[in-house]
């Protein structure tokens, strides 16, 4: 059975440029995560993750995990 050949522009090719590095964050900056919705940086783990005050609670959004984003 042949291999089957993709588009250059389709979501299954698997020779895709990986996604630029992220800038880091910093305290006091606002965010949007992708479920928890708007928070403000509270404070930095290194480079393994960020701590997000949403208003009624705060929590540890590991960095590699890309669902949060800079506003």
């Amino acid at each position: 059975m042949a291999t089957p050949r993709h588009l250059a522009s389709s979501p299954f090719n698997d020779r895709r440029k990986p996604p630029p590095p992220r800038e880091p964050f910093t305290v006091g900056q606002r965010v949007t995560h992708d479920r928890h919705g708007l928070g403000r940086v509270v404070g930095l783990e290194g480079d393994v993750s960020t701590l997000v005050d949403f208003g009624d609670r705060v929590i540890r959004v590991p960095v590699a995990s890309g669902r949060l984003h800079p506003l």
